[in-house]
């Protein structure tokens, strides 16, 4: 056994580990970082998560957020999920440190496979792990997202092994690296992954044809295939339930073609809103963040010095905590998105050893590379570039099922650190053509050099360094003159500052490969010497934004809501109904998830027709709306800003019997029919259930009682008692996918009214009626799921034995 072999994956893990370690260093005293996502994540889960714990089951379905909706997309644990197992295994470490211990294997991999010097391999995973945008999305809280970052490099790895004839162990790899990746369960960060996979794939094609070598390519991409397939498979059971609740999601087409304010709906789509998705746009100039970090001021937040002339100026009018607390969160951003947590810095470093390996690296790698970095920019400028945006959202399937396009810059947060290590693992270690190194360095410095040298020089003078957002300050700029002036000229100071800075690390840069081409500076100084400058420059902007003071103690992390008075008022009543916080945005809001069932939740694919329901109707305060979903507290601000609880008592309860019906031809009428109706005495039904009920109307009941008796998230139990057949509506949302309806036992029909409630006849007498959740979607996930498991065992066996015997029939041949 050669040790040696193995002693650079030691190292590197060993390395991987203290850096993650290090940089979220607060772990190790039992601290947790403080992820405002994840809070809220908390607080939309709270009921599975109970109902996990006390009854060792998955329910499938939450009432706590948005009147109700299945738990796939919220939290659940399907069985089978070995993969799930097997990646908690490489996340061994505290989170967020798991993470960023899995940026760096994954990439180390990705270096290992394309045959980078060892110590280089671990300064590029590195360089890639610590790309300020990578850090940035752990305060979010966005932790899926970055997973599947994570495991990025890793599946690019397996698919350049088969494209080197490595089949076997190509394939092993895809297939686990593309398993993982699927079931970190972030679509948008895959479909992403996906482009850059196919640039690869159109490269390797045009090669392919100038090199003839026409049938190993679509071997490599059926073995591609199929590694996909099983990784697919390996996941039916949570992928088969997303799609099963995407057609019902607000990623899906509406059927409403009109606005909430009676207007046609124009551009018409079976994704999302063109404006919703590209809302998050990168500018144009704002590019250049990723070679200046506060090219554009940085984030929405800039946590300044008190060394400033923001703090001089405001010290004597604010005081000096005020001024203080002012320049901690500095509106230094004045690009046109709406929110910047940190610009999405690559690193000047890294984009000056890019563009180097412009022009001395050669042949396929280079290409797609380029071509990823390229198509990720010109895409994550969004409403900038219409022209491309509009083309992919109107043509290309799925894209217009995610919003945030600015986030595509993943590809070029993965493509710029890549190429740049090759590219100095290439400068290092070809002996060859000094004097083409020389020319290509220059180059280099005089291009990305040259455009950092003007914006240093002149960059302040080019630019207004105005926002949006700063007419809103106007008040206190009346009161204080000069206050806008002094915000501007700080953050012209920011500009500058940053890049004076990206300029000399490039000088550096240049300085140390010129160095070593001149046989002045020996390889090792230059390996060291980049691991310290590139360490500095990202780390160094990393920690603006993520560091030790974004973290709590672990019970705060664990416990992210506290109770307040008007929560403990509301949790003394013990029956089922729903609260109306109107003290935050209803539809994003764990918050009050957290203690109670919500008319509102936090989720980035909401049920369509209940945001829907809430646009047009709850947004208009149409009470007999917040009624019929027993709406019994609302919870708002009074004057002065203090919380106040309402109770409403005219909430129509969990379950009751109507006396009339109205039949609606579409959806556009079934929204607008509950502007006017008493939802006690009245259901609106779409014509599409007119089979399951034959009269429009029923006589009344004075006698008539239902009564919810039993309450669990994914079975609700009622007593009815009538004297003759009722209509009874209830409070909970119809679902059609798993909510089967039984009386006395006896599966029977229900039907969808008022937009988005169940209703059934009941029949006279006394009943009990139960409504369960039932998903079959589980089952037969779980079926392609072993399917599949057992697929990925045996065709890596079967195919070791058959080329085992195919060498052994060779030798015995010669």
């Amino acid at each position: 056994m050669n040790n040696n072999k193995y002693l650079p994956f030691i190292i590197a893990i060993l390395v991987f580990v203290i850096a993650s370690l290090a940089y979220f260093s607060p772990v190790l005293e039992g601290k947790r970082i403080f992820q405002s996502d994840i809070a809220q994540f908390k607080g939309v889960s709270k009921e599975i998560v109970d109902y996990r714990k006390q009854n060792n089951e998955e329910p499938y379905w939450t009432n706590r957020v948005f009147g109700g909706m299945p738990a796939y997309n919220v939290s659940a644990y399907y069985p089978y999920n070995y993969i799930k197992k097997a990646d908690q295994l490489l996340r061994f470490l505290p989170r967020p440190a798991d993470y960023l211990f899995l940026y760096f294997l994954s990439f180390f991999v990705l270096l290992y496979v394309l045959k980078v010097e060892w110590k280089l391999a671990i300064l590029g995973a590195l360089a890639f792990g610590f790309s300020t945008y990578l850090i940035i999305i752990f305060g979010a809280g966005h932790n899926a997202k970055a997973h599947a970052i994570a495991y990025m490099p890793l599946v690019l790895a397996g698919f350049l092994l088969v494209f080197k004839k490595k089949y076997l162990a190509g394939f092993l790899l895809s297939t686990i690296a593309l398993a993982f990746e699927v079931n970190a369960s972030h679509p948008q960060m895959t479909y992403y992954l996906l482009f850059m996979i196919l640039i690869l794939g159109i490269v390797y094609l045009i090669d392919s044809f100038k090199q003839k070598t026409i049938p190993h390519f679509v071997k490599s991409v059926f073995i591609l295939v199929a590694a996909g397939i099983l990784a697919l498979g390996v996941n039916s059971t949570s992928l088969m339930a997303t799609k099963e609740y995407a057609a019902y999601s607000t990623r899906s087409q509406s059927e409403l073609t009109i606005n909430p304010d009676g207007t046609k709906k124009e551009n018409l789509t079976s994704g999302l809103d063109r404006d919703y998705i590209t809302e998050y746009s990168y500018g144009l100039g704002e590019t250049f963040n990723l070679l200046i970090p506060r090219f554009y001021g940085g984030g929405n937040r800039e946590n300044l010095d008190k060394d400033t002339q923001t703090y001089e100026f405001l010290k004597d009018k604010f005081g000096r905590k005020g001024a203080r607390e002012f320049v901690e969160n500095f509106p230094g951003y004045w690009g046109d998105q709406t929110i910047v947590e940190a610009p999405a810095y690559i690193g000047a470093v890294l984009i000056f050893l890019f563009v180097l390996g412009l022009f001395l690296v050669k042949g396929k790698l280079k290409k797609w590379l380029l071509a990823a970095t390229v198509f990720s920019i010109l895409l994550s400028w969004g409403k900038h570039f219409p022209v491309l945006t509009n083309f992919f959202i109107d043509y290309v399937p799925l894209y217009n099922k995610f919003r945030a396009v600015s986030s595509i810059q993943v590809i070029a947060e993965l493509a710029v650190p890549l190429l740049a290590i090759i590219t100095l693992n290439k400068f290092l270690n070809d002996e060859n053509n000094t004097t083409l190194k020389e020319k290509y360095l220059k180059y280099a410095l005089y291009g990305v050099g040259g455009i950092t040298l003007i914006f240093t020089l002149f960059g302040t003078s080019l630019f207004t360094f105005e926002s949006f957002r700063d007419p809103s300050m106007d008040g206190i700029d009346k009161q204080f003159p000069g206050f806008l002036d002094t915000i501007v000229s700080e953050r012209k100071s920011l500009f500058f500052n940053d890049s004076l800075r990206s300029l000399v690390l490039i000088l550096i840069s240049a300085g140390l490969l010129w160095g070593f081409v001149k046989e002045k500076i020996s390889k090792n100084v230059v390996i060291i010497s980049f691991s310290i400058l590139i360490l500095f420059d990202l780390i160094g902007v990393d920690m603006r934004y993520v560091n030790a003071d974004d973290f709590v103690s672990k019970k705060e992390q664990e416990i992210p809501f506290i109770a307040t008075d008007v929560d403990k008022e509301i949790l003394k009543d013990k029956s089922y109904y729903r609260v109306a916080n109107y003290t935050v945005n209803p539809m994003n809001d764990g918050s009050t998830s957290y203690f109670h069932n919500s008319i509102g939740g936090y989720h980035a694919a909401k049920p369509r027709r209940y945001q829907e329901l809430f646009e047009y109707q709850i947004a208009k305060n149409n009470v007999q709306v917040l009624n019929m979903l027993n709406t019994k507290y609302i919870i708002f601000e009074d004057s002065n800003r203090i919380k106040r609880l309402q109770k409403n008592d005219e909430a129509n309860g969990n379950a009751w019997f109507v006396n009339e019906v109205e039949f609606v031809n579409s959806a556009n009428e079934e929204i607008k029919a509950l502007d006017s109706i008493n939802t006690k005495e009245k259901a609106i039904i779409n014509s599409e259930f007119k089979e399951m009920l034959t009269e429009t109307s029923f006589k009344k009941d004075s006698l008539a009682t239902i009564t919810l008796t039993s309450y669990k998230p994914n079975e609700l139990k009622y007593e009815s008692e009538t004297n003759i057949e009722q209509l009874v509506v209830f409070s909970d949302m119809y679902y059609k996918e798993g909510w089967n309806a039984y009386i006395d036992g006896k599966l029977s029909p229900y039907f969808r009214v008022n937009y988005v409630l169940r209703a059934m006849v009941v029949p006279s007498g006394k009943h009990e009626i139960i409504f369960k959740f039932e998903p079959t979607v589980v089952k037969k996930g779980n079926t392609v799921t072993l399917i599949s498991y057992a697929l990925l065992l045996l065709i890596p066996i079967g195919w070791f034995f058959i080329d085992k015997k195919k060498k052994n029939v060779q030798s015995t041949t010669k």
